[in-house]
C-alpha cells in the first residue's frame, strides 16, 4: 500500500546514503558503516530527546525511525552531552579518511556509536581504543561496542594518558591546543581531526597531519563542541585569532620546542602554536 512505513532496514539504508553524500567521499564502505551499525543499539530504550537548534524535543515514542534523521540525540541532556549530528561525523569520516588495517583512538566516545563506525572502517586488522572521561558514559560504551572487533574503551582523562600510536585521532570535544602528547601519537601521514575552539566566539573543525615538515593544518567547517577537559579553558593563551576569518587562515601547528613563534602565529599556547604559513621548508627558510 502507498501509505505503508518502510521497514528499518530501508530506513537505514536511506539515511545512510544520505550520509554518504553529506561526506562527499568516493568510499563505499562509509555508506556501508552507516547502514550496518543501528544507532538505537547505542541509546537507551526510547522516547528519546533529540536537539535543533540547541533545543530539545521528545520524540513521539520509542520507535527507531526517529532516530535516523540528522539530529542530535541526548546522552546526558542536564550536561548538554549529546550523541552528535550524523552528517557532521560523516563529513568528518570522509574528510580523515580511516583505512583498513590503520589504529584509530577515538576521544571523547560516549556510548560508542561513532566508535563503532571507525571500527567498520579499520577492519580486518585495524584497531580503535576509544576513551570517554564520564564513568557512567565509558561503562555503557564498553557493553554497546562489544559486539565489534578491534576495539577497547578507556574511562580516562585522555590528555592525561599517553596515547597509542595512532593514524587516526578522532576528537569530539572542543579543544583550545592539542597536548604535546597527541601530536607525538601520530605516525608519519596521520591525521587528527578535532573541534578547535580558541575562544567563545570561534569552533572551528581543524583536520591536522604529521608530515615531514611538520604538521600541516587545513580549518573545515564550524564544530560546535563541549570544551575538552584538559585541554581547553585550562590552556592560556598569549594569542587567539580575533574571528572566524583569522582563524581560518591556519595552515600549521608547531611545537614550540621546534619552532619559536613568528610573526606568522595566529594562535599561541604554552607548549604549542598555530601558524598562518603552511609546513614547507622554502616557506620557513624564506619567512614568508
Amino acid at each position: 500500500m502507498a501509505n505503508e512505513r518502510a521497514n528499518i532496514e530501508e530506513i537505514r539504508g536511506f539515511y545512510a546514503r544520505l550520509m554518504v553524500e553529506a561526506s562527499r567521499s568516493s568510499d563505499p564502505r562509509l555508506e556501508r558503516a552507516f547502514e550496518v551499525v543501528p544507532r538505537e543499539a547505542f541509546f537507551p530504550p526510547g522516547p528519546w530527546k533529540v536537539m535543533i537548534n540547541l533545543r530539545y524535543f521528545d520524540t513521539p515514542g520509542a520507535d527507531p525511525v526517529y532516530l535516523y534523521h540528522n539530529v542530535l540525540v541526548a546522552l546526558d541532556a542536564d550536561k548538554g552531552i549529546n550523541n552528535g549530528e550524523p552528517s557532521l561525523h560523516a563529513t568528518w569520516l570522509g574528510a580523515v579518511a580511516p583505512q583498513r588495517g590503520e589504529a584509530v583512538t577515538h576521544i571523547g566516545a560516549g556510548t560508542g556509536y561513532y566508535s563503532a563506525i571507525l571500527s567498520m572502517l579499520v577492519l580486518p586488522t585495524g584497531t580503535v581504543t576509544a576513551f570517554e572521561i564520564d564513568k557512567s558514559l565509558a561503562e555503557k560504551a564498553r557493553l554497546n561496542l562489544e559486539p565489534f572487533e578491534g576495539v577497547s574503551v578507556i574511562n580516562a582523562d585522555a590528555t592525561q594518558k599517553r596515547l597509542p600510536k595512532s593514524d587516526v585521532i578522532y576528537v569530539n570535544a572542543g579543544v583550545a591546543a592539542p597536548p604535546i602528547d597527541w601530536l607525538r601519537a601520530l605516525k608519519p601521514g596521520g591525521r587528527m581531526i578535532s573541534p578547535w575552539r580558541p575562544s567563545e566566539e570561534v569552533a572551528l573543525t581543524l583536520l591536522v597531519r604529521a608530515d615531514s615538515g611538520g604538521f600541516s593544518a587545513k580549518p573545515l567547517m564550524p564544530a560546535w563542541f563541549i570544551p575538552c577537559v584538559g585541554a581547553s579553558r585550562e590552556v592560556a593563551a598569549s594569542r587567539v585569532p580575533a574571528n572566524f576569518d583569522e582563524a581560518r587562515t591556519i595552515r600549521s601547528i608547531w611545537r614550540k620546542a621546534d619552532r619559536f613563534p613568528d610573526q606568522s602565529a595566529i594562535a599561541i599556547y604554552p607548549d604549542v602554536w598555530f601558524s598562518s604559513e603552511p609546513t614547507t621548508p622554502t616557506a620557513i627558510e624564506s619567512g614568508k
